[in-house]
Formats: structure tokens, sequence, C-alpha cells
């Protein structure tokens, strides 16, 4: 049987050691040729004896954005004192959608790589540990004093923007003089916060994704074209998102300082720890190719750890909230794959992969506007998908 150097993971040991003794004592199948010619001088083995395999690969994966859908930022600004309009707390503007978290772009397919070692015992039996490392995937969108086409009310309050955060100390107030408004009639501070009647907003959503596998592969059946082989061990993984806000509120004379900004972020990490177990065939096509199709179960231990905060620009003042949670996440894999073997000892992979997690957490809504007492919104994401392709070598020595 030849070596393949990315596993799943092995069916429970009980079924293994209630096979049928011969079974074990197969080479597990086909035979892979021994590609003497030509000779490369690399240190490599009979891919169907004892002995220790490496492989790597490129990845190129997508994953399910999960965020939901908040206003961020409306057009307009809120009469702070009744200077502007007589009523304290009244809106001016026509309040339209300026800065919304389902404005993001498409959704990224993620780069990042593979790598696993592991040993093949004489009775057909791997061991062996995966890792897996996704790049960040980033999305962003902002908005600005200047709307589409300019279009904008005669008072122009519509080249604000402004966002309902409240119970925030002095510090965070911005400019004295803030708009055309604070003038010497009404006095300043008449759109008194960063947030209110600001001039730039920015947000931005990353995520990063990581799996580790320490597992075991057994042969269960096997015939000269094809193997089947059960897969079951230890499996880690981890969702990493952060959603990031800045604000920046300019004085009337357009000018701007670290004390007239803010930074809002809210980062939710999902360490998950689990078992996993399935089974995968084998099939040989023929003239050094052949297919595969590994298919995994596991049950997972999700740790979530939910953390915001506000910032002012120039760091010296924040407002912080923190919460873990615990969840059972069901998840299932698949991982089909087309297998060449150029030369003795040398495999080469390209295949498809597809993640499932179910009952995992997100931002349903990532801003929680009570500054003093943030309480953003987590929901349950009932499906989450990670898919894509990946490309890759292995070596067995």
């Amino acid at each position: 049987m030849r070596h393949r150097y990315i596993g799943g993971a092995v069916l429970a040991a009980v079924v293994a050691i209630g096979w049928p003794g011969e079974v074990a004592a197969q080479e597990g199948g086909f035979q892979t040729p021994l590609n003497s010619d030509p000779v490369i001088p690399i240190p490599t083995g009979r891919a169907g004896e004892p002995g220790f395999y490496f492989g790597a690969e490129f990845v190129m994966l997508t994953q399910t954005r999960a965020l939901g859908n908040q206003s961020i930022g409306v057009r307009g600004f809120f009469d702070a004192q009744g200077a502007i309009t007589g009523v304290p707390g009244t809106f001016v503007g026509t309040g339209a959608d300026a800065l919304n978290t389902s404005k993001m772009g498409r959704r990224e397919f993620q780069p990042g790589f593979k790598v696993e070692i592991g040993y093949k015992f004489d009775t057909g039996t791997r061991i062996y540990a995966n890792y897996l490392q996704l790049y960040d995937a980033h999305y962003s969108a902002g908005a600005s004093q200047y709307p589409l086409g300019y279009r904008a009310r005669p008072d122009l309050a519509d080249t604000f923007l402004s966002a309902p955060v409240y119970n925030f100390n002095q510090l965070f107030n911005g400019p004295l003089q803030d708009t055309a408004f604070d003038n010497s009639t009404n006095g300043g501070s008449n759109t008194v916060g960063i947030w209110n009647a600001a001039d730039i907003m920015d947000t931005k959503f990353t995520q990063r994704y990581q799996q580790a596998e320490l597992g075991m592969r057994i042969p269960m059946f096997a015939t000269e074209m094809s193997s089947v082989y059960g897969l079951s061990g230890a499996r880690f993984a981890w969702f990493f998102e952060r959603f990031t806000w800045r604000t920046v509120d300019l004085d009337n004379s357009g000018n701007s300082t670290p004390q007239s900004a803010a930074v809002y972020t809210n980062s939710l990490s999902q360490r998950m720890y689990g078992l996993f177990v399935g089974c995968g065939h084998e099939v040989y096509l023929g003239n050094m190719f052949s297919a595969s199709l590994d298919l995994t179960a596991a049950a997972y231990m999700d740790v979530a750890k939910q953390r915001a905060k506000y910032e002012l620009g120039d760091k010296t003042t924040q407002s912080k909230f923190g919460r873990e949670s615990f969840d059972f996440v069901p998840s299932a894999t698949a991982d089909l794959n087309l297998w060449m073997y150029p030369i003795e000892g040398v495999q080469l992979k390209l295949g498809y992969t597809g993640m499932s997690f179910f009952n995992t957490r997100y931002m349903r809504e990532p801003v929680g506007y009570n500054f003093g007492n943030i309480d953003p919104n987590y929901g349950t994401k009932v499906f989450r998908l990670i898919h894509g392709f990946n490309v890759g070598i292995g070596f067995f020595f």
C-alpha cells in the first residue's frame, strides 16, 4: 500500500482490533511501482515498507463570513444641547445608512499551508500529526463626509456621520468647535461626542483559521485495486475573528488630533478541542494514479472568548468588556484527492476539502453602543463552512 502523507483520522481502535487478523498483516492493497528509471538522488524509500513520511501542501480555502447585519453610521447628527433645534437630542439629517456591516465586499479565498509527519508500521497502521494554517482574510468598508453624488441637504447635515454611542466620559467629547453651528451665538460642543457629527468612519473584519491533528489510520479491507481504512484521533480547531471600527471627528477647521479619534474593537476567539472518527477509500486508477475519499466526523468543546473595547486615539483611555462561553460543536469533513506517484517514495496530490461546523458563535451585531457597559450581540451560527482546493507533495523515507 503506498504511503499517503495526508490522512484524516482513524476509526475507533476497537473496530481495528475486532477486524480479522489476516487483514492487518496485508500490505494494504495495490503496490506502488518501483519507478527505478530515472534514478533521482533523493533519500526516499519504497512506499510499501515501514518508515517515516512527510508532506507539505499549499491550500486555497474560503470560509463563511460570520458577521451579522448592523448599521454602524448614518448621515446627520444629534443636537446635543438643543441650541440648534430647540430640543436636546433631536436628530438633524436624513439618517441615511452610510456604513453597514453587510457591505464589506465579496467573500475572499485564503491561502495557507498544511504540513504532516507520520510513521507507517509493517501492519499498515499509520500514526501522524499535521498542522493547517490559513492566512488572514480582511474585509473593509468606510464612509466620509462626501455622500454619493455630493447629494446633501442645504444645511449640509448629511455631510456628517453619526452613531448612537452613549454613556461615554468627557475624554471622548471630541472637538469643542466641531461644526459651523458651534459659534458665538450657540456656543461650543453642540454635537458633543467623537461619534456625533464625525467626518470619517472605517470598519474592518478579519478572519483566521488554524487546525492541528494527532491521528491514526488503520487498514480494514484491501484488494489489488482498492483499500478501505479507518481514521480516528484528536483534533484542535481555532476560529479567530476581529471587528474594528475607527472614527475620526475633525474640528470645523478640518484638523484632527489623537484625542478626536476613537477605535472600537470586538474580538471573538473560538478554540475547539475534540475527537474525530471516520473512514476512507482509495482506488487505483492505473498508470501511477489513484483517487481517495476520506470522511470524518468530530465532536468539539468550543471555548469562546469574547472581548470588546472602546479606546481613545492616543491610547490613554479605554472601556473594556469580556465574557467566556462554552458550547458543543459537531463537525463533518470530506477530503477528495487525486494522487500521482511519479517516482519511488514521492507522491503528488491535488484535492478538494470541505469542513463544516455546527453551533459555533458569531458576531450578530458586533458593536455595543453603551460605552459604560459594552454588550455586543453574539449569536449562534448554525452552519459554518470552510472549503477549497489543495495541492501538495509527500516523501517516504
